[in-house]
């Protein structure tokens, strides 16, 4: 069975509107959460994503720093874009 992360919640960590910097924090339906950073110049841009390490990587099951989350940033992404995940975290 393949790992198939799902967002679940989405809150702004740190902004910086001038330059267009976004730091989220990210919880999963697993109850895995990730640092996630994008850059809005002209559109939404995923710089980089962490797992944070509060739980074991869905993964590989490690407790210490992977870097599995970058295998699937591109489905992340996507959801955080269809979803408008970034437009309702920077409205609350």
């Amino acid at each position: 069975m393949s790992y198939r992360p799902s967002i679940a919640k989405l809150q702004v960590a740190s902004k910086n509107e001038k330059d267009g910097l976004y730091e989220f924090t990210m919880k999963l339906v697993d109850g895995t959460q990730c640092r996630v950073f994008y850059s809005k110049s002209p559109e939404w841009k995923m710089t980089a994503i962490s797992r944070l390490q509060k739980t074991p990587c869905p993964v590989c099951r490690k407790d210490f720093i992977c870097k599995c989350m970058d295998q699937w940033a591109g489905d992340l992404h996507q959801q955080m874009i269809e979803d408008e995940w970034m437009e309702k975290a920077i409205a609350e």
